[in-house]
């Protein structure tokens, strides 16, 4: 890849929970990933009050990979979605990369999305599991055929075009993130999909590359029945006012 010009700068905004186990190596990973491409990057931790000492390791990391990672913590365990837009507020890239960090989304895929996003001028690089060679690993029968069937149902009834509507490692221009947040009150685990479909709607450009989409290593998994209401929620209401 070639070398980043020097207005590249690529913020990974990293909401946490819960991921004291996690947080180091990714975090490894990711300045692996960008010093080995010669990129230029920092990394925003939004941690929702963590009681497992996210925090503590975090503030750890900040000084170890100074000036390349900053902490950025709220009181309380307050959504996904809106720690995107509170990351978004201290990161000072002009992209974005949004990622979860209990490594189901591997930073490797990360120089693809960049050469995807400036060979093609995309507004948005998603990474897809349901394309190409993408893929999903350590999922049971009943978790797969219900993402899969969600990015049906969302397809079906909103024709966004994105195979992977639901999926939430992508990359952004900063600026189209930014007025993408000022578009769409959605929040929780709509979000991805919100912009997804709201993007499409302003007749923004998307690329895909696809992922190999792998179950969270420590912790436990966020999702649950609520959220696969809310999320059907979500959809109908995108149908109705898109």
């Amino acid at each position: 890849m070639a070398k980043s010009s020097r207005k590249d700068l690529y913020s990974v905004i990293l909401p946490t929970f819960n991921e004291r186990q996690n947080l180091p190596i990714i975090t490894w990973l990711l300045n692996r990933t960008f010093s080995e491409q010669k990129l230029d990057w920092e990394l925003v931790i939004v941690d929702d009050g963590s009681p497992d000492g996210t925090q503590d390791v975090a503030k750890q990391l900040v000084k170890a990979y100074a000036p390349h990672v900053q902490l950025q913590p709220r009181t309380g365990k307050l959504g996904l979605g809106t720690a995107y837009v509170h990351g978004l507020k201290f990161a000072k890239g002009n992209y974005i990369i949004i990622m979860d960090a209990d490594f189901s989304h591997h930073p490797k895929f990360i120089p693809q999305m960049i050469k995807k996003q400036r060979v093609g001028g995309y507004d948005i690089v998603t990474g897809t599991r349901y394309a190409g060679n993408g893929g999903v690993y350590g999922w049971d029968l009943k978790r797969k055929l219900t993402s899969k069937g969600a990015n049906i149902f969302a397809d079906t009834v909103l024709r966004p075009g994105v195979s992977d509507l639901t999926g939430s490692f992508r990359l952004y221009k900063r600026s189209v993130l930014e007025k993408l947040f000022e578009s769409t009150d959605a929040r929780g685990f709509t979000m991805q999909m919100a912009l997804a479909v709201t993007a499409k709607a302003k007749g923004l450009s998307i690329g895909e590359v696809p992922i190999s989409f792998v179950d969270r290593v420590y912790g436990d998994s966020k999702l649950g029945g609520e959220e696969i209401v809310e999320y059907a929620k979500g959809v109908l209401q995108l149908w109705w006012t898109t």
